[in-house]
């Protein structure tokens, strides 16, 4: 996509620090946290949301890169959040699991 931000920075068209990369996925710091640790997780093919993945090989990698990227950085309590939707909190739409920690984090957030 064209516009997409996210696919920007995954094509490191806009520079960014990479937290981990592979093949298929990047992670990188949130520009606007909500913790102290507030990392994302997207993968390099564009998909707007949850809703449209239907490639569960980019699904597990998704998922393993949250495991891979708070084993590397060795944080032990976690929060990951996936926003579905403009009503949901989605505001990028590139589908992306936020790792929140760093502070305690109460259900539901606030």
């Amino acid at each position: 996509m064209g516009d997409c931000i996210f696919c920007k920075i995954a094509n490191k068209e806009i520079p960014s620090e990479f937290v981990y990369e592979n093949e298929h996925i990047v992670a990188f710091n949130d520009i606007n946290p909500t913790a102290p640790v507030h990392i994302l997780v997207i993968p390099k093919k564009h998909v707007e949301s949850l809703s449209e993945l239907e490639d569960k090989n980019l699904m597990a990698e998704l998922l393993d890169g949250v495991r891979l990227v708070t084993k590397k950085l060795n944080i032990k309590d976690y929060r990951t959040v996936i926003n579905t939707g403009k009503e949901a909190g989605q505001e990028v739409f590139h589908i992306h699991l936020h790792i929140i920690s760093g502070r305690p984090l109460k259900w539901p957030p606030g």
